[in-house]
């Protein structure tokens, strides 16, 4: 079971640098968690609740993985809500990656948070509108190999040069930018 604890602890860990709303976002999850009896509960809508996503590197990293989801119709990175038997935080965006794209991720290369995005999410029939306090994790892929699930559209390897193509947010590009800067090093 995730500790909320162990959560904030890796927040206060994660550097925003001059990333404005990525520093916003970390304050909110922060205090989501410092207040909330169920931070990463999905029932959770007032102020929401903590989701994972996962931004899969290609092998010669110089391409992320994308989905176009299903209901938001958007090019977006793999993600979606924390399960109660993931036994870390990281180890929810492996999950919600490897669910949705079938991508071999390397086993050797441990999640790292490269960013954190609080969005609103439309309502639907069974959910009002919430927000959901997204923790984005790098992973490396082991190879460009992937397959679509029932859970997005299509699936995509996206580099650089297509980033206005596919319409990515902000958030996306500069986790990208801090994924590939935490590689170097």
């Amino acid at each position: 079971m995730i500790e909320a604890a162990a959560v904030a602890a890796l927040l206060h860990q994660f550097d925003a640098e001059d990333d404005g709303e990525a520093a916003k976002s970390k304050e909110l999850v922060l205090e989501l968690l410092a207040r909330s009896p169920e931070p990463f509960s999905r029932r959770q809508f007032n102020p929401g609740h903590i989701t994972c996503t996962g931004l899969a590197l290609s092998p010669a990293r110089d391409r992320i993985l994308l989905v176009l989801h299903r209901r938001l119709q958007r090019w977006l990175l793999p993600g979606g809500h924390v399960e109660p038997d993931d036994p870390l935080i990281g180890d929810a965006g492996r999950r919600e990656v490897v669910e949705e794209t079938g991508a071999i991720l390397r086993a050797d290369a441990s999640p790292l948070l490269v960013g954190v995005d609080v969005h609103g999410i439309p309502p639907r029939r069974d959910e009002p509108f919430h927000l959901h306090h997204d923790l984005i994790f790098r992973f490396e892929a082991a190879s460009d190999a992937f397959h679509i699930s029932e859970e997005v559209r299509e699936v995509a390897w996206c580099s650089v040069a297509e980033f206005d193509r596919y319409q990515l947010p902000c958030s996306i590009r500069r986790s990208y930018a801090r994924a590939l800067a935490s590689v170097r090093n």
